[in-house]
């Protein structure tokens, strides 16, 4: 009855597009189809032309040409479509789990810290100084959103069940066979000068971080470029200060930035996307020691980020195998084999298997 349903809706969608642009047709030629059933959800042909749009602008801006971006993207359009119906799978699940207040919170707080890190009065003022540079707050919420609710249906439904799973002679044996990953990694603390591009030229920003970097390394007073220029919240009081980190766990931009900085040095000035520069002082740096220590929380993180790859390929298998996903004619040869590889290469190879699902 419920794959009867939803056929049933399929068809009815498809026509609903149809009539949508037929009807708009003497305004605007708007041409759309539904690509992708999704149980009660569709993926239309302007939804995917779209995150195709995205993808090229984003390859331009990473230096390639818009012909060249455009073979790239063309070339995965497939799998961009299979990414998306995992996507709309991963967000409807979320929404079974009810873990939309929780994103919405979370999301939220994001944009407050924002708010504060620029020194903002209020969201209003932020969501102002966004626009005015091009960039849409409600278009980046639903990109937070898409994003959060995805983490949060696998941080809940594989992450925390393997982190559980094994028992306490399995983290055992696990220890004793993998006692290299538990020696004492190198660690680094790190203070900070954050300069934000918000409601300022980028290259200014840019400019302004350099000269920032020259007037430390001829023995400028750390504190006093902190308190004159950070844009973070209380940066005064905290005097820049970040934290400790792992150099292993850094993300490889910072890492590769502190390379071969001593204790007291600076780094250049180092580009978070589109979001401002750091500048990091080398507080204080510890060795790397080859002794091994047990620690039950660190060998359960090692087994679960090494099952991890296999057990979200077989949730999200399940996922499309519980639910309903039609692909439209057109599309299906492009899709299908991506989006159903894994299950094909674990059941028997009949006449049945080599139909496309439904």
């Amino acid at each position: 009855m419920k794959k009867f349903k939803s056929a049933s809706l399929f068809a009815l969608l498809t026509l609903l597009c149809s009539v949508a642009s037929y009807s708009q047709e003497s305004e605007t030629k708007v041409v759309d189809e539904v690509v992708a059933q999704v149980n009660d959800g569709v993926i239309t042909l302007s939804r995917v032309n779209r995150e195709v749009k995205d993808a090229i602008d984003s390859l331009v801006q990473q230096g390639k040409s818009k012909e060249e971006a455009t073979k790239m993207i063309e070339e995965k359009r497939g799998e961009l479509i299979a990414n998306m119906i995992n996507e709309e799978l991963l967000l409807q699940k979320g929404k079974e789990l009810g873990v939309e207040q929780d994103v919405e919170a979370s999301i939220n707080q994001r944009f407050v810290q924002i708010m504060k890190e620029q020194n903002m009065k209020t969201l209003d003022d932020l969501y102002k100084a966004m626009q005015a540079q091009g960039v849409d707050p409600q278009e980046i919420r639903d990109n937070w959103r898409r994003q959060a609710m995805r983490d949060a249906v696998v941080r809940r439904d594989v992450q925390q069940k393997l982190y559980w799973l094994p028992t306490g002679p399995d983290l055992k044996t696990y220890y004793e066979a993998h006692k290299s990953k538990f020696t004492t990694p190198e660690t680094v603390t790190l203070s900070e000068i954050f300069l934000s591009f918000a409601g300022r030229n980028p290259a200014t920003v840019r400019e302004k971080a350099k000269q920032i970097v020259a007037q430390l390394r001829a023995g400028g007073d750390f504190s006093k470029a902190v308190a004159d220029n950070s844009d973070r919240p209380d940066a005064a009081k905290t005097n820049g200060k970040v934290d400790t980190f792992s150099v292993k766990d850094l993300d490889p931009k910072f890492a590769k930035a502190i390379e071969g900085v001593k204790v007291g040095g600076y780094t250049d000035p180092i580009e978070s996307d589109d979001v401002g520069v750091d500048i990091l002082r080398i507080d204080e740096r510890t060795a790397p020691s080859n002794d091994s220590k047990f620690d039950e929380n660190a060998v359960r993180m090692a087994m679960m980020q090494e099952a991890f790859p296999a057990a979200q390929k077989k949730y999200m298998a399940q996922l499309r195998e519980d639910g309903y996903v039609k692909i439209n004619d057109t599309y299906r040869p492009l899709v299908s084999p991506i989006l159903f590889a894994e299950e094909r290469s674990e059941k028997p190879t009949t006449d049945k298997d080599k139909k496309d699902k439904p």
